[in-house]
């Protein structure tokens, strides 16, 4: 049976359609994917993000700990700082992307739904050192709100300074009398804020925030408006874009591996890999000739061999045009190549581009 957040009801009665995801039964739309993508594109989104799972990981070898099982550079992140990071396998194969939360008494990993109880037992069974482990997920509710208005309609129910957080930074505050951890970080491409808190106050928290947002435009936005700001944004999902059979060298995240490190699961086989050179690519592309590219239609060259499979793919809201992400041969990964998306036995060309499909607009520390 699935698993339900505290807000299902809450869903159920504003009309959202909901469907199976990650052994959780969540909202994919309410009014419809377009019009919600839309909506946070221009005011701003309020997401149910509670399926997602919360680690705790403290205690005197805590960094260490996290030095060992991520690919990032732990070390670098202060009191009050978020950092994106990989669980990977020493084959260099992705366990799960991650973001890790440097607070007061330790560090919160947060993980992916789908792999939730793959990476409590991953990293549990390898921990190093001095360390407590715990994992919250059953009792810590998390609300996003993204959008340009995002930070005005927050400030509604919270004396914290936003203005003093910038990307991938947070504190802890209280939103609506709630305690909990305020994160500038989230999955759209916009500016927004992540809060983590005690999941008694999901509906509380839930019902306040569309109060004073819903004047100023915000609506509930579901899975499949995620999906396609995340796309735009030319952000990875875990189980189309990344996977235990694809490395970070080859999805495009190097930056978010560091080799200076003296040991991590992975490195080895990684440094390997960048030694020798990477074979495929993950690259982004916009459609030609209509059609919609679809997770697994085959990539082509110009000759017709196949040189890759799409990964992601839908038309973009923002900009009408049918979009994909997609690993091809390396010596194709050029932006401005021409490629071939194969549609029910039909050739239709593609161009890899750089970048994302919509400028990023979050909130950079200057």
């Amino acid at each position: 049976m699935s698993k339900r957040t505290p807000l299902y009801e809450a869903h159920v009665a504003a009309g959202a359609r909901m469907i199976e995801f990650a052994g959780w039964e969540m909202p994919v739309q309410y009014t419809g994917v377009l019009e919600e993508h839309k909506t946070v594109r221009r005011y701003a989104g309020l997401f149910d993000l509670s399926h997602m799972g919360e680690l705790f990981i403290s205690g005197p070898d805590a960094l260490e700990a996290l030095q060992y099982l991520t690919t990032n550079d732990a070390a670098k992140i202060d009191v009050g700082q978020a950092q994106y990071s990989l669980l990977c396998l020493p084959t260099g194969g992705i366990v799960d992307d991650i973001v890790i939360y440097r607070l007061e008494d330790g560090y919160m990993v947060v993980v992916n739904a789908a792999n939730s109880d793959k990476d409590v037992e991953w990293i549990q069974s390898r921990l190093r050192g001095d360390v407590t482990f715990e994992n919250r997920s059953a009792n810590t509710a998390l609300l996003a709100v993204q959008g340009p208005l995002a930070a005005e309609i927050l400030a509604k129910l919270t004396t914290t300074d936003l203005d003093a957080l910038y990307s991938f930074e947070a504190c802890r505050g209280q939103v609506a009398g709630v305690d909990a951890i305020i994160s500038r970080t989230g999955y759209t491409g916009e500016d927004g804020f992540e809060l983590y808190f005690d999941d008694q106050y999901a509906v509380q928290l839930w019902t306040e925030l569309l109060r004073v947002g819903t004047p100023l435009g915000m609506a509930p936005v579901g899975l499949g408006a995620r999906d396609t700001l995340r796309l735009e944004a030319k952000l990875s999902l875990y189980g189309n874009d990344l996977d235990e059979n694809t490395t970070p060298l080859e999805a495009g995240l190097s930056y978010f591996v560091r080799f200076e490190k003296e040991e991590f699961i992975g490195r080895e086989a990684l440094l390997e890999q960048k030694a020798e050179g990477i074979r495929r690519k993950l690259v982004g592309f916009v459609m030609q000739e209509r059609g919609i590219p679809r997770h697994g239609y085959p990539l082509l060259s110009a000759s017709g061999e196949k040189v890759g499979v799409v990964t992601s793919g839908s038309v973009s809201p923002s900009t009408g045009k049918e979009i994909g992400l997609g690993y091809v041969q390396s010596e194709l990964a050029v932006p401005g190549e021409t490629i071939y998306v194969e549609m029910r036995g039909k050739a239709r060309a593609a161009e890899i581009i750089k970048g994302r499909f919509v400028a990023a607009k979050t909130r950079r520390r200057p």
